[in-house]
């Protein structure tokens, strides 16, 4: 493999990364997801996060780094479909009027996504309070109870779960203004 240019122009190394290697990345993305439209869309997501992280200079390895970023990409089009795919059944046993317009559902879908990883990056303690305060509506001594902890600590744990969800609404907050 050729080693990327010597240019000092982070956009001169992507272009030349990109024209390395994207064929090849895009039919390694196939042969993971059996869809050249998506692979094609997954092939691109990877570029531009590359592109996003300015890091373009550290890259000695060109495909495995490209495999590795794409795996992140893979696995996170997969959980986005899974949650689609919930939220699609859960909306079948609605009535019609439940199921308003496309605009709304994509708006709920983006919050599901948000909310999935904002979950995910939780620690698993701190998760669990939260889902069985906000899902299951149990009390803090029930759930203080049920996983062998404190009262002080199942409050804590919920006061972090929802610090992490206020700054998560503030950054949403500050980019829309």
């Amino acid at each position: 493999m050729p080693p990327l240019v010597d240019s000092k122009m982070p956009h001169a190394k992507l272009h030349f990364l990109y024209s390395d290697h994207h064929s090849w990345l895009y039919t390694w993305i196939r042969k993971r997801l059996d869809n050249h439209f998506d692979a094609a869309d997954l092939a691109q997501d990877t570029f531009l996060r590359i592109h996003s992280r300015h890091n373009i200079d550290k890259i000695k390895e060109p495909r495995p780094y490209l495999a590795t970023v794409a795996k992140g990409i893979i696995s996170h089009f997969y959980r986005r479909k899974s949650l689609e795919q919930s939220y699609l059944n859960y909306l079948s046993t609605m009535p019609d009027a439940a199921a308003s317009s496309d605009e709304y559902r994509l708006i709920l879908l983006q919050t599901l996504e948000q909310v999935d990883i904002l979950l995910d990056a939780m620690p698993s303690h701190i998760k669990k309070v939260f889902l069985m305060h906000q899902l299951e509506g149990m009390k803090y001594k029930e759930i203080a109870d049920e996983m062998g902890i404190s009262l002080i600590s199942a409050k804590r744990y919920m006061k972090q779960a929802l610090i992490q969800c206020l700054s998560i609404m503030e950054d949403d907050i500050l980019e829309t203004t």
